[in-house]
C-alpha cells in the first residue's frame, strides 16, 4: 500500500514538473493567435453572386467579446459541458478514454474521447491527429499547462478561431462566410448550432455535403444546450435550423476561366495577404451563360472555342476559354496564341486611313508580287478597280498587300502594338494577312478601342476589393489615351459595318447596327469573328488545339454565328445605338446578286513562317488554302455591269459618277486612269520608331503605348 502511494506521489510530482516546464515553454498568446498562411477569398459577380470561394481559409480573427454568446454556449454544450469548471482535463472523460484504450488494446479501434476544449486546442496547435495513448498524455500535459498560463476566455477564443469546421474553413468566421455568406459576428442561434455540430465530423455533417445531416445534427446541439441550461425550452423550440439560408455553391465550369485570369492580378493590385478578401468583379452571369451556350452550340465537334466580351470601358462581361473547364483548364481566350487571318487587316486599314486614305478611294485588285510573295484571293480571280470599302468588305488580299507595302510593314506592326497586341509581330509582307500569332483578348481589346472612337480600352475584371469591410482597391477607368484620331476610327467603323452588312460577316447580324470583321487561316485551322454593337465588343475564336484543319471552319461561319447567338442575348436589354457613321454599301451591293460576294473571307495563303504556299494549289481544295468555290467571270462581269461600258461600277445609292466626286479640300479628283492606283509604294519598309510614343498625321504624340493590363 505504501509503495503504491509513493509511486503515485512520484507520478504526481513528475506530472507537475512536466506541466510547469511545458508552461514556461509555451508561446505567448499573441503568437498563438497568428494564423498559418492562408487567406479566404470570395469572388463576386457584378450582381453580388458568389462565383467561387478559395481556401483553405482562416477568416477574420474574432475577439472573445465579439463572438456571439449563442456560439460560445453551443460549442461548450456539445463539446465540453464542464469547460468552465475543470482545470484543462476532465477526469471523468479521461477515465472513460483510458478504459476504452485498455479494453481495445491491439485493435484498430480509435481512442474515444472526451477531450476537453483545452485539449483540442493543444492538439490543433501543437500535435498531430495520430490516435494513441502517448499523444493523449502529451495532449493532457499541454492542456494543463495552457490552463495555468491562459484564461478560459482566451482558450475558448483560440478554439473558436482555429478549429476546423469543414469545407476548407478554419475558425467560426471562415465557416460562417463559407456556409452562410456573412461574418461570424452576425451568427444566429440556428446558425451557431449548425456550426457547433460540425466539429464532431466536419466532412459528414457539412452543409455543403449533406444539408439534411447538418440540420439534424444542429437539432441535437439545441437539445443539449437546453439540457445544460444554455437555452430555455421556449428558446430551443423557437430555433429552426431548417429555415437557415445556406450560401449557394459557386459554379465550377466556365466562370473559372474568368476567375483564373482575374485573381492573379490581386498580387499587383493589393498587398493584403492575411485578412479575408471580398473581390467584386465585372462578370455578368447572364452574359456568361449566353457565351457558354453560344460556344458549345456552334463550335465544330472536334474544335475548341473561346469568347471574350468587353463593355465600353473595358469591363470583361463574359469569358469562355473552352468548351469545358473541367475537361481542360487551358484558357484559349487569354493564353492561346493563333494566327488571326484577315481579322488582322484591321491594323492594315487603320494605318492606311491614318496615312490619308479614305473608304471611297479607288484601288485595283490585280496580280502583285512583293519580295517574291504573290498573294492571291480565295476565288482565284482578280476584280480590277474597286473602292477600299469593297476591298475590306470582301477581304481582298491583294489590296491589303498593296496597302501594307505602301504604309510600311513596321507601321502596321506599330499600329497593332498601339492597339494592345502583346505578342511578337513579324514584318514580312505576308504579315498583312495575319500570319503573326495573337491572343483573342488582345484582338478584342483592339476592336473595342476602335468602337470607342480611337480611345484606348484596357480589359479589366476586378472592380473593387474589400477586407474587413474596408475598400482596399477600387478600379478607375482611364480614358486619356488616344490611339488614333476620331476621324480615323469613324472611317474604320464605316468599313467594319460594311463587312457585316454585305461582306464576309453577314452571319454576325443581330437585327441592330453591328460592325466587325472575320478571320480565317490557311487550311481552315482557325476561324475568328470580332465585332461590336450597343457598347459591347465581342471576340470569338474557334479551332483545334493541335492546329489541325477543321472542315468548313471560316470566320464567317461558326464564329460569326456564335457571335450573333451571344450578342442577341447580351445586348437585349440595351438601347439600340446607331454608329456615328452610317453604313455605306460597296459599289457591288445591289439586289440579290450581292449574295455571291458575301462568301468566306480570304484565307492566309502562307505557311506559319510567312512563306507563300505553292501557287499551284487549287482554290477548290480547302486543305491547300482554297475556298472551294470559283468565280464565274462572265457572270461577275454581267452583275457588276462591267460588260457594259455605259454602266460604271458605283454605289447604287449614289447617282453621281465616282469620277465627279470631290475630296474634302474641294479639289477635283482626277479620273482613275490619271491617278496612281494604288499609290506609289515605299521602296523600303519604314524603320521602326525609336521612341515608344505614337503620333497622329500631324506628327503629334498620342501618348504612351498600350500596356499589358496584367493578364
Amino acid at each position: 500500500m505504501g509503495g503504491a502511494f509513493a509511486l503515485g506521489l512520484l507520478g504526481l510530482i513528475a506530472l507537475l514538473i512536466a506541466v510547469f516546464t511545458t508552461r514556461s515553454s509555451l508561446p505567448s498568446y499573441g503568437d498563438l493567435k497568428r494564423s498559418p498562411n492562408g487567406q479566404m477569398i470570395r469572388v463576386h459577380a457584378v450582381d453580388g453572386t458568389v462565383l467561387v470561394s478559395l481556401g483553405p481559409s482562416y477568416g477574420e480573427w474574432i475577439e472573445s467579446d465579439k463572438i456571439p454568446q449563442v456560439m460560445k454556449d453551443a460549442i461548450i454544450a456539445v463539446e465540453d459541458r464542464r469547460f468552465e469548471s475543470h482545470f484543462g482535463v476532465d477526469p471523468k472523460g479521461l477515465a472513460r478514454a483510458l478504459r476504452f484504450a485498455i479494453s481495445n488494446r491491439g485493435t484498430d479501434r480509435r481512442l474515444q474521447g472526451a477531450s476537453t476544449i483545452t485539449q483540442q486546442v493543444a492538439r490543433t496547435i501543437f500535435l498531430s491527429n495520430k490516435y494513441d495513448v502517448g499523444r493523449k498524455v502529451r495532449e493532457a500535459v499541454l492542456a494543463l499547462a495552457m490552463e495555468r498560463k491562459f484564461s478560459k476566455d482566451q482558450i475558448l477564443e483560440l478554439y473558436l478561431n482555429k478549429v476546423y469546421f469543414g469545407g476548407g474553413a478554419y475558425g467560426i468566421d471562415a465557416a460562417s462566410r463559407r456556409f452562410f455568406g456573412h461574418p461570424a459576428t452576425q451568427l444566429t442561434l440556428s446558425e451557431a448550432a449548425i456550426i457547433a455540430g460540425l466539429v464532431k465530423a466536419p466532412s459528414h455533417y457539412s452543409p455543403t455535403a449533406d444539408a439534411d445531416a447538418a440540420v439534424d445534427r444542429a437539432a441535437v446541439v439545441l437539445q443539449v444546450m437546453q439540457e445544460t441550461g444554455k437555452l430555455t425550452p421556449a428558446q430551443a423550440a423557437a430555433a429552426d435550423p431548417k429555415s437557415v439560408k445556406m450560401a449557394p455553391e459557386p459554379k465550377q465550369n466556365s466562370i473559372r476561366y474568368f476567375t483564373d485570369w482575374a485573381l492573379p492580378q490581386l498580387e499587383v493590385l493589393i498587398d493584403e495577404s492575411e485578412a479575408p478578401l471580398e473581390v467584386w468583379t465585372t462578370l455578368d452571369l447572364n452574359m456568361q451563360r449566353a457565351a457558354d451556350d453560344a460556344i458549345r452550340a456552334n463550335a465544330p465537334g472536334a474544335a475548341q472555342g473561346a469568347l471574350v466580351s468587353l463593355d465600353r470601358d473595358g469591363a470583361v462581361r463574359a469569358m469562355v476559354g473552352g468548351k469545358d473547364y473541367v475537361a481542360s483548364i487551358y484558357n484559349r481566350a487569354t493564353q492561346a496564341v493563333r494566327q488571326p487571318g484577315s481579322a488582322f487587316k484591321l491594323f492594315v486599314y487603320l494605318a492606311a486611313l491614318e496615312a490619308g486614305h479614305r473608304p471611297e478611294d479607288l484601288v485595283v485588285d490585280e496580280p502583285v508580287t512583293i519580295a517574291g510573295w504573290s498573294p492571291r484571293n480565295s476565288s482565284g480571280r482578280f476584280n480590277g478597280e474597286m473602292s477600299l470599302r469593297s476591298a475590306f468588305a470582301y477581304s481582298i488580299n491583294t489590296v491589303a498587300a498593296k496597302l501594307g507595302q505602301e504604309v510600311g510593314y513596321s507601321t502596321v506592326a506599330d499600329m497593332a502594338r498601339r492597339f494592345g497586341v502583346t505578342t511578337p509581330i513579324n514584318t514580312q509582307p505576308a504579315m498583312v494577312l495575319g500570319t503573326s500569332n495573337v491572343r483573342l483578348i488582345d484582338m478584342t481589346r483592339a476592336f473595342a478601342s476602335v468602337s470607342q472612337r480611337g480611345v484606348a480600352v484596357t480589359p479589366y475584371g476586378i472592380t473593387r476589393v474589400t477586407a474587413n469591410g474596408q475598400v482596399i482597391y477600387q478600379h478607375e477607368v482611364d480614358t486619356s489615351r488616344v490611339l488614333v484620331g476620331s476621324h480615323v476610327a469613324a472611317q474604320m467603323i464605316d468599313l467594319l459595318q460594311t463587312a457585316v452588312n454585305t461582306g464576309t460577316g453577314k452571319a454576325a447580324q443581330i437585327g441592330r447596327p453591328v460592325a466587325g470583321k472575320t478571320g480565317t487561316t490557311s487550311s481552315n485551322k482557325d476561324g475568328w469573328f470580332l465585332g461590336f454593337s450597343s457598347g459591347l465588343t465581342t471576340g470569338v475564336w474557334m479551332g483545334r488545339d493541335d492546329a489541325k484543319p477543321v472542315g468548313g471552319l471560316q470566320g464567317g461561319t461558326a464564329p460569326a454565328r456564335a457571335f450573333s447567338a451571344y450578342m442577341r442575348k447580351a445586348v437585349a436589354g440595351r438601347p439600340v445605338e446607331a454608329f456615328d457613321t452610317n453604313v455605306t454599301l460597296p459599289e457591288w451591293q445591289g439586289d440579290n446578286e450581292s449574295e455571291y460576294f458575301s462568301g468566306p473571307d480570304n484565307s492566309v495563303f502562307v505557311d506559319p513562317d510567312g512563306n507563300p504556299i505553292d501557287p499551284g494549289a487549287s482554290a477548290q481544295d480547302p486543305a491547300a488554302g482554297g475556298r472551294g468555290d470559283e468565280l464565274d467571270k462572265d457572270w461577275y462581269d454581267r452583275v457588276t455591269g462591267r460588260d457594259d461600258p455605259s454602266q460604271p461600277s458605283r454605289d447604287p445609292r449614289d447617282s453621281r459618277d465616282p469620277r465627279d466626286q470631290r475630296d474634302p479640300r474641294d479639289q477635283q479628283m482626277p479620273p482613275p486612269a490619271q491617278r496612281d492606283v494604288p499609290r506609289p509604294p515605299v521602296t523600303q519598309p519604314q524603320p521602326q520608331r525609336q521612341d515608344d510614343r505614337y503620333r497622329d498625321p500631324r506628327d503629334q504624340p498620342y501618348g504612351e503605348p498600350a500596356r499589358r493590363p496584367g493578364y
